[in-house]
């Protein structure tokens, strides 16, 4: 099976979905989309969190003594 969405078939996709995906490709944009779309929202969910963490809740760095290596 050839087709703009044949390589799905080497990555596990089922003849029918390859299918699938020729005739309405739409849906891959869809997915990607979404994937993309909650990938932005996990960072944006992560950057609040950091942004208000209160100074005695983050990490202080070590400070090494200056003759040690």
């Amino acid at each position: 099976m050839s087709g703009q969405f044949g390589f799905m078939k080497s990555i596990g996709a089922s003849d029918e979905a390859v299918a699938t995906l020729n005739d309405q490709p739409i849906l891959f944009t869809i997915l990607v989309v979404v994937l993309v779309g909650i990938i932005a929202q996990c960072l944006l969910i992560w950057y609040i969190h950091f942004a208000t963490l209160k100074p005695e809740q983050r990490k202080k760095k070590e400070k090494k003594p200056a003759g040690r290596k």
